[in-house]
């Protein structure tokens, strides 16, 4: 037996083989002598976070990024602390292993009133509690380690879901035979009946088409899909789109790319391009309703075919045990050998308008965004007028795009875009994040100053909650918040630490300092003051069908 290999290396080689660089979160009595382990790994690198929530939100971020993130917490105040963002990942397909050090076993079986628990000897209330949010869990043993932390690491890959792993203070240090094995990794299942008729019943649907459209969602970029969707639109002539939830996952300077679907938000050319098809391919779709407008697509099952992780559908038929990227593969061929039947329609790609420069509005600011942005960025916005706004940009190619449109929890994006950088610092990340949401995790800009990240930072600054007072309540005091002095904020976050800063409120302001922070080698904050109730055109379609939903009897 090495009595220097412990079950705390064991886990953090097996988290080093999955691709993980980087481990957040916030140090606890419980997890300290695991955290030593950690600072001694030479390929993992710890990084503290300002609490948990804002660690599981960098978590979540560099997930979309790589393959896994890991994330680190205390038992009890510090795993509910990061539920939120372990619940935004689980309903979003991230892949995240959530460490908690909990106390030695032998307190825990003592059933020991011990600080950080509820003070009634059940030390099992949170792992309950993380079932609802993650795929699998286990409390770690001497005799378990080895097995349960390999069962929840393949799991989380395969699901592309949380996993819970509580370590004991004396597990962690428990000593270990060996180093772990090469890990296997998971293989999807493939039933080639299945996959034969799939393919029998998507043809009798393509054949009698006359208009084929194809739309993709956000699950086609989490299950890896996106190299084999940009080969099949390059080889066989569809129309396609994708949802605003899925944004990114087609290049959109193809000439067949006929822009993003919003249901009845859309341009109303997007719009009839996508529901006039006879047929619309679904490649990893989610019909969310802020991706919607309120559930306002037009896509009759029957006339569909969809494609999800494991399982393919046309119409009302369900054909199990198909990855998709086998049924993607299919539908290549499938539409390759039908192409010549069907005839692609004109597809006008809108050039920029022309937009007034007098003052400084949405509309121009996203107008001047459109032409900042370049190929390979990745761009963070969060569920407020950033998100809608940005929803109207045609990407530059291999642009990755990041909304929480279905969890939609308020600030993710700042910690998330430091989690981004962190996995992809040769990448330009963007942030695009309104004053109300910035104020929930603003800790995290001194995290990415005492880091040296240096992410593209615009503060979309127009008084509060704007998205909540497009729905509901434009002059109630609950959409009101302080109103803080942004700029000067940095003397207290950066310390001894440099950071590109701008107030902007002028047409001619934002154009010098985009200018400016192209070439820019330090973290760039750009506070942009716009109108209080002045808002992206989207989101007043998508607003009204919020407020309907949110009052219908």
């Amino acid at each position: 037996m090495n009595e220097n290999y412990t079950v705390a290396d064991y886990l953090l080689d097996r988290l080093a083989q999955i691709g993980i660089r980087h481990l957040f979160g916030v140090p606890g009595d419980y997890n300290l002598q695991f955290l030593d382990h950690v600072v001694d790994h030479p390929l993992i690198d710890w990084i503290g976070c300002a609490n948990e929530l804002n660690a599981s939100y960098a978590a979540d971020g560099y997930a979309r990024c790589k393959p896994a993130a890991a994330l680190l917490t205390t038992f009890g105040v510090g795993e509910l602390s990061a539920i939120n963002g372990i619940a935004g990942a689980y309903a979003e397909h991230l892949t995240i292993i959530h460490i908690v050090g909990a106390p030695v076993l032998k307190s825990q079986q003592a059933g020991l009133l011990l600080h950080h628990s509820l003070g009634d000897g059940d030390f099992e209330h949170f792992t309950r509690m993380a079932k609802e949010v993650s795929v699998a869990q286990a409390c770690l043993t001497p005799d378990n380690a080895e097995s349960e932390i390999d069962r929840l690491i393949l799991i989380a890959l395969s699901e592309h879901r949380p996993v819970h792993l509580v370590i004991p203070c004396d597990v962690a240090i428990r000593p270990l035979v060996s180093k772990p094995a090469p890990l296997l990794l998971p293989q999807s299942i493939l039933s080639t009946a299945s996959l034969k008729m799939f393919i029998e019943s998507a043809r009798k649907k393509l054949v009698n088409a006359k208009k084929v459209s194809v739309l993709a969602g956000y699950l086609a970029e989490r299950f890896n899909v996106q190299s084999l969707l940009k080969h099949w639109m390059n080889e066989v002539p569809l129309p396609h789109s994708a949802l605003f939830y899925g944004k990114g996952v087609f290049n959109e300077s193809h000439p067949n790319y006929v822009g993003t679907y919003i249901g009845a938000a859309s341009d109303p050319e997007i719009q009839r391009l996508v529901e006039d098809a006879d047929i619309t391919i679904n490649i990893g779709v989610q019909f969310v309703d802020t991706a919607t407008a309120g559930f306002s697509h037009q896509l009759p099952i029957e006339n569909c075919i969809f494609i999800h992780p494991n399982e393919a559908r046309v119409g009302h038929q369900v054909f199990t045990q198909i990855p998709m990227q086998e049924a993607i593969k299919a539908l290549h061929q499938l539409t390759l050998s039908l192409a010549q039947q069907w005839k692609l329609p004109i597809i006008n790609q809108s050039p920029l308008p022309n937009v007034s420069q007098s003052e400084m509005s949405q509309r121009y600011f996203w107008h001047e965004i459109q032409k900042f942005i370049r190929p390979n960025d990745i761009l963070f916005t969060d569920q407020g007028t950033s998100c809608f706004g940005a929803a109207e940009l045609t990407l530059p190619e291999n642009c990755q795009f990041v909304v929480q449109s279905l969890w939609a929890s308020v600030g993710f994006s700042l910690a998330a875009t430091f989690g981004a950088q962190l996995a992809e610092p040769n990448r330009r990340v963007i942030l695009l994040i309104g004053d109300g949401s910035a104020q929930f995790t603003v800790q995290e800009l001194g995290t990415m100053l005492r880091n040296g990240l240096k992410p593209i930072i615009f503060l979309i600054n127009n008084q509060g909650y704007t998205v909540e007072r497009a729905i509901h309540g434009p002059e109630q005091p609950y959409n009101d918040i302080t109103l803080w002095d942004w700029t000067s904020l940095f003397k207290a976050l950066a310390n001894k630490h440099s950071a590109f800063v701008r107030h902007i409120t002028e047409p001619e302001q934002l154009k010098c300092a985009l200018q400016d922070v192209v070439n820019c080698d330090q973290l760039a904050f750009i506070e942009v003051v716009l109108p209080k109730m002045d808002t992206p055109k989207i989101l007043d379609a998508i607003s009204m069908a919020l407020k309907k939903n949110n009052t219908e009897k």
